[in-house]
């Protein structure tokens, strides 16, 4: 049995309801309503152009210009621009129907004779825009006249939505949306509110946009040609007004027409940030995705300063919003820069995205350009690169730990800086050390506090680099889960952890226990673990060592405490330590000889508490037992008698 329809129709909305709801409701902001009524006048003059190119009006001049006008005495604040204007039909359609929007009726009619209609530049799509007007309005005028010859008209509304329209006066082209400001908004009758507020939103914005302050004297342009003090010479200089706007921001010119200082002056420009960037990423990306925009590395002070970031999302060269996390992959954020995307889907506010996957694509590009930048300069400019490398390692390993993709695109290019200069590539680490170690990669965290350490490893020709920052431990087991370019496995090491396989010499196997048992004794070490190895060096008596995945699950557990975990104690883990006693050192063996000697434990405590100053700092009840027992040894030294 079909069913039969009974009625049709659509939803109204009564505008006593709708308009309290716009006036508190339709903008997260309530200085965006600046931005929709300047990017509405925009939009006007845009059309306009559009349809000179097009062959549809011809004679339309090139003065283009949008005034924005404070007349505090009178209580209104005007914006006013010479576009295409409307005709009565046009009012009744656009104005007094809410959400029905101009702008895509044009590109719906006139676009599709554009081959570039994807990009027509035009801001608004939801015909809401103009409504955000009364958020700050008790009354709204529209004075306008179409470019069509039609008469001028007036259009005059309440916040209650009640309007009427009366014949006018005007002779150009153009529209005038005049707003009756509130007695409680009355902020927006100043100069520097109304200043700050063009200067975030509409900054870029593509036609020029002057500021009038009705009753404000007008400033007195100093001159500084030669003949300034010359009062016979007519002056030639250009005092007219200037733009308080960019109608051609950097981000629109081609990158082989932008020199570096170009990119110096724009990113002080944007961000009042004097301190020169390290280097930019200039994007033009084509269809499919349609977007521009320039990335910043910034020069980084300390490694916390380096997740400040701020990147700009302009829409048609409109501010949208900072760092919208749906474009910006979340560990890029720490950059600086601006992104225009015209084919954004936003919401009607233009403050945030709809779900889409054409932001995420976006995204993806994104990270692609950057891996491509620091490749490209790490193939065709290493030593700048490297001299870099101290201020974008934070940026590199913070990514690669986020985006597993994005290390796998970078991974050729990541440089360990070595005890002693220079940097090497894992890959160029392993090739100058396959002689000497089985795939592996020494580092040091402290190069003062491990130099003993270190000196027994240069001694064997292996570099040790160096990794002296909190995410250096995380950042490493992503590198370890990669392969070399040839393959081939690989494991960081820090140079007190096991390293006796590298150190160990060719003496003679030595082993004793109650010298095991004496140092188990007077370390005082539960987990402590004695071994007898024969080292290289055989100055060298003992050495400590310590757990390399215990250690760096404690390095772990402290990053957790860092981000507000619970308290030290709590994930304190025990210390697997290792002490390995030099077999082929004459003072280990004299002490194992005499063993049961007076001085005996206290030599043993002597040479234990050397390897773990060598190895960490010590605790205070452990330096002053140290400092104790040298006294003591000084003494007996000097008066052996004693």
């Amino acid at each position: 049995m079909s069913e039969t329809i009974r009625e049709k129709g659509g939803i109204s909305v009564e505008t006593d309801h709708i308009f309290p709801i716009i006036k508190k409701w339709l903008y997260s902001e309530k200085e965006i309503f600046l931005r929709e009524i300047v990017s509405n006048a925009a939009d006007a003059i845009i059309k306009l152009k559009r349809l000179s190119s097009l062959g549809h009006v011809s004679d339309i001049g090139s003065d283009f210009k949008i005034t924005v006008t404070v007349d505090k005495e009178a209580g209104t604040l005007t914006v006013s621009d010479n576009g295409i204007g409307m005709n009565e039909e046009e009012v009744r359609t656009y104005i007094c129907q809410i959400a029905l929007s101009g702008a895509l009726d044009f590109i719906q009619k006139y676009e599709g004779e554009s081959k570039d209609s994807a990009s027509s530049g035009i801001i608004g799509h939801f015909g809401l825009g103009f409504y955000s007007s009364f958020m700050v309005s008790d009354t709204v005028d529209i004075i306008t006249r179409s470019y069509d010859g039609s008469p001028a008209l007036k259009w005059v509304c309440t916040e209650s939505g009640d309007y009427e329209m009366y014949d006018a006066e005007r002779e150009e082209r153009g529209t005038d949306v005049v707003m009756h400001i509130s007695e409680d908004e009355k902020e927006y009758l100043e100069e520097g509110p109304i200043r700050m507020i063009l200067n975030k939103y509409c900054s870029f914005m593509p036609v020029e946009i002057y500021l009038v302050i009705e009753g404000k004297e007008e400033e007195e342009h100093e001159c500084s040609c030669e003949h300034k003090d010359d009062e016979t010479v007519d002056c030639t200089c250009d005092h007219s007004p200037k733009p308080i706007n960019d109608t051609s921001p950097l981000w629109q010119r081609p990158p082989s027409e932008c020199t570096d200082e170009d990119y110096k002056e724009f990113y002080n420009k944007v961000f009042t940030d004097f301190r020169e960037p390290l280097f930019q990423i200039h994007i033009n990306a084509d269809y499919p995705l349609n977007f521009k925009g320039i990335l910043y590395f910034p020069r980084i002070n300390n490694e916390y300063e380096s997740l400040e970031g701020q990147v700009k999302l302009y829409y048609n060269q409109v501010f949208v919003a900072d760092n919208i996390k749906e474009v910006i992959p979340e560990y890029m954020l720490m950059l600086k820069g601006v992104l225009d995307c015209p084919d954004l889907p936003l919401n009607v506010s233009r403050s945030y995205l709809q779900n889409s996957g054409y932001a995420s694509k976006i995204s993806a590009h994104i990270a692609k350009k950057v891996c491509d930048k620091l490749n490209g300069m790490f193939n065709t400019e290493r030593e700048k690169y490297e001299k870099l490398w101290n201020n974008i390692k934070l940026f590199v390993e913070y990514a690669s730990l986020r985006d597993r993709k994005f290390y796998d695109r970078i991974k050729k290019s990541v440089v360990f800086p070595v005890i002693g200069g220079g940097y090497k590539t894992v890959n160029e680490y392993l090739e100058s050390a396959k002689e000497t170690n089985e795939n592996i990669i020494y580092y040091a965290t402290d190069k003062i506090a491990q130099a003993q350490y270190i000196s027994m490893l240069n001694g064997q020709d292996i570099d040790v680099i160096l990794l002296d920052k909190m995410l250096d431990t995380q950042f490493i087991s992503t590198v370890e889960n990669a392969e070399g370019s040839d393959g081939r496995k690989f494991k960081f090491m820090r140079v007190d952890s096991d390293i006796a396989s590298a150190l160990k010499g060719d003496g003679e196997e030595y082993k004793n226990d109650k010298l095991t048992e004496l140092f188990k004794k007077i370390s005082g070490e539960e987990k402590l673990d004695v071994k007898f190895e024969s080292l290289k060096d055989v100055r060298v008596p003992a050495l400590l060592t310590v757990s390399e995945q215990n250690r760096r699950m404690e390095d772990m557990m402290k990053m957790y405490r860092m981000s507000g975990g619970e308290d030290e104690e709590s994930y304190k883990m025990p210390q697997e330590s290792t002490l390995i006693l030099n077999s082929g050192n004459s003072l280990i063996r004299k002490l194992g000889e005499s063993i049961d000697s007076e001085s005996s434990e206290a030599a043993a405590r002597q040479i234990y508490k050397l390897a773990v100053l060598s190895q960490r700092q010590l605790t205070a009840d452990e330096l002053k037992s140290f400092l104790y027992d040298s006294f003591d040894i000084i003494e007996k030294t000097v008066d052996p008698g004693r």
